[in-house]
């Protein structure tokens, strides 16, 4: 429709408009994306893509994120400090403070940005750029690490600040900022790829809005969070009966010596005083804070969030937005619990308990009757830091901060995903890795036998070995999910775990600890990492055995699995039947979950 017609359309945003609108704003959001994705200088925001943008509208509600906003409420900490009514054009603000957003972001190196949009001087909506930095100082590079005890050691906190007031930067600002990055070029380009995606949001915005005008723009996108509300609480109601539904799940360790701790999750549906239902989720009951900084400050839109991305399945006519977090009625979390943390509890490794609570939520959902996933494992996270000779000799130092796929969960129509780092995130490419770090890949494939058994086996983790070049580094890693592996469900058999081992198969070989650092490697070291696998859905018996056979064949299984797990025999590569026949016969009894054995509850 010509542009004048189109302005000339009712206020109000009709079902056409709605969906040209969707799409419009979606575009808007993904092209941002890309562009911090083209012109990133750190490797972490670059190639393994750890960014994420959204749109808001004029109250600072949430109506297009990513395909998985796990932050939360972005806006609300900058409008303590900065009212949007004082709010012009040509602004831009910027913080990394976890816990002044309570958990908006939640670990230090995510630095967000957040624009204004007006059109013919009215406020019209928000566009947010966010990314992980890969070293803004702290007690080691990467500003990470499982030895921190508190949150001053994981680097510089940075409250709600105008970074461009009216057009004007505030270039001090971001002086003190990059001074207190060892890598200060990496964080300049890095910065100014996020700040060049905002201004293009609100550019962006601005067409869109002058195109149907503000109005129908603002109807648009309050039409599009009730949308994904509506459909997150019909589709609670179909899966939550009325009462209490329970769900207990466990990270290993903090890196200090404590643990397990226990996410204990549960979700009430009950009649408010208006006859209409009534959703409470309850986090009150998981264990108390840790020294290290697994700690995860749960911002209280993310339940509902993690909720709705169940629900809305990729579905391409919907969109993660704040519909999510409304459609939960009340969310309940414990001060100085593992989800709720007291200042200044460390919290930079919270993504190893963010994958495990995505997991706990899979399982409440499965408690409930519904049909979630598996378990999954938590990606895992390495930095190796050190020196190495530049091609002029001279010692240089680098920080290699690498984030490595694990097996997700299967389904219950469908085989888990293998060597998933974290959603649209990637895997390091060898070709990057042995031109920009001192290190050659000697193997980099999937982990046979990592997948957890089942009727639809979960997906396999991955295996990397380095050869080291440094003249000397030290490796941090990060991996869970070893002592407690990833459960399989109604027969389905646990993921398979993770480990790093130093020089395997030689006299001086040594198994480090899986979440641990100052790890001392040399040149001529071999560092292997093996990363574990999802859980299975469904009884191994009654997978088909020609699909076994296709997974001995591809590398995910071996023959003895094969036989041991899903009673299948192979000659050759082919079923035999006669010998599978009688295996099968002697079909092992199965629990509701499986975590080293088949048990009904996994309290």
């Amino acid at each position: 429709m010509p542009d004048a017609t189109l302005k000339n359309a009712p206020t109000a945003c009709d079902p056409v408009t709605l969906e040209i609108v969707r799409g419009a704003v979606r575009a808007a959001q993904a092209e941002m994306e890309a562009l911090i994705e083209r012109t990133a200088i750190s490797a972490f925001i670059r190639e393994k893509k750890d960014f994420y943008t959204a749109l808001f509208d004029a109250d600072g509600v949430m109506a297009v994120g990513s395909n998985l906003p796990v932050f939360g409420d972005i806006c609300s900490p900058v409008f303590r400090d900065f009212p949007p009514d004082t709010m012009r054009p040509g602004d831009l603000y910027w913080y990394n403070d976890c816990y002044g957003s309570r958990g908006a972001i939640s670990h230090s190196n995510d630095q967000v940005l957040l624009a204004p949009v007006f059109h013919d001087g009215r406020r019209c909506g928000f566009v947010m750029g966010w990314a992980h930095f890969s070293d803004i100082g702290g007690l080691r590079a990467g500003s990470i690490s499982p030895d921190t005890t508190d949150i001053f050691q994981e680097g510089i906190i940075v409250p709600p600040t105008k970074l461009i007031d009216a057009g004007v930067t505030n270039e001090m600002a971001l002086k003190i900022f990059f001074r207190n990055s060892r890598f200060p070029e990496q964080n300049v380009g890095d910065m100014r790829a996020l700040m060049a995606s905002a201004a293009l949001g609100v550019r962006r915005i601005e067409e869109i809005a002058s195109r149907f005008g503000t109005d129908v723009l603002a109807d648009g996108l309050r039409q599009l969070v009730a949308r994904t509300r509506n459909l997150v609480r019909t589709k609670l109601a179909e899966t939550f009966d009325y009462g209490t539904h329970r769900f207990t799940d466990a990270i290993d360790s903090d890196g200090h010596g404590n643990g397990p701790f226990h996410l204990r999750l549960a979700l009430t549906r009950e009649r408010g005083p208006d006859g209409e239902d009534r959703f409470i989720f309850d986090a009150t009951a998981t264990d108390d804070q840790s020294p290290g900084p697994v700690n995860l400050l749960l911002n209280p839109d993310v339940p509902g969030t993690a909720l709705s991305m169940f629900y809305l399945g990729g579905d391409p006519a919907q969109v993660c937005n704040a519909g999510g977090p409304q459609a939960i009625d009340e969310v309940r979390l414990r001060e100085g619990s593992l989800l709720w943390p007291k200042f200044p509890a460390p919290l930079g490794m919270r993504g190893l308990t963010l994958m495990r609570f995505l997991a706990a939520v899979n399982g409440l959902i499965n408690v409930a009757g519904g049909k979630a996933p598996a378990a999954h494992s938590a990606y895992v996270i390495s930095f190796l830091r050190g020196t190495f000779r530049n091609d002029k000799g001279e010692l240089e130092p680098f920080l290699m901060s690498d984030g490595i796929g694990v097996g997700w969960g299967a389904r219950p129509y469908a085989d888990g995903t293998d060597a998933v780092y974290f959603v649209a995130q990637e895997n390091y490419p060898v070709e990057f890795l042995e031109t920009g770090y001192p290190v050659r890949l000697r193997t980099y494939g999937i982990l046979i036998d990592s997948c957890g058994a089942g009727r639809y086996r979960g997906g396999c983790g991955i295996v990397r070995e380095y050869d080291i070049l440094a003249e000397e580094a030290v490796l941090a890693v990060r991996i869970d999910s070893v002592k407690n592996p990833p459960w399989g469900i109604d027969g389905g058999m646990a993921g398979g775990t993770g480990r790093v081992v130093v020089n395997p198969g030689t006299n001086h070989e040594r198994e480090l600890a899986p979440l641990s650092d100052g790890n001392v490697l040399k040149r001529g070291d071999v560092l292997r990492i093996e990363t574990g696998g999802g859980g299975g859905h469904g009884h191994p018996f009654d997978r088909p055995p020609e699909m076994v056979a296709e997974d001995v064949a591809g590398g995910f299984v071996t023959p003895e699995a094969a036989r041991r797990l899903y009673g299948v025999a192979l000659v050759d590569g082919a079923v035999d039947k006669a010998v599978t026949g009688k295996l099968r016969t002697n079909r092992p009894e199965t629990k509701a979950f499986h975590r080293h054995a088949y048990v009904d509850s996994l309290g």
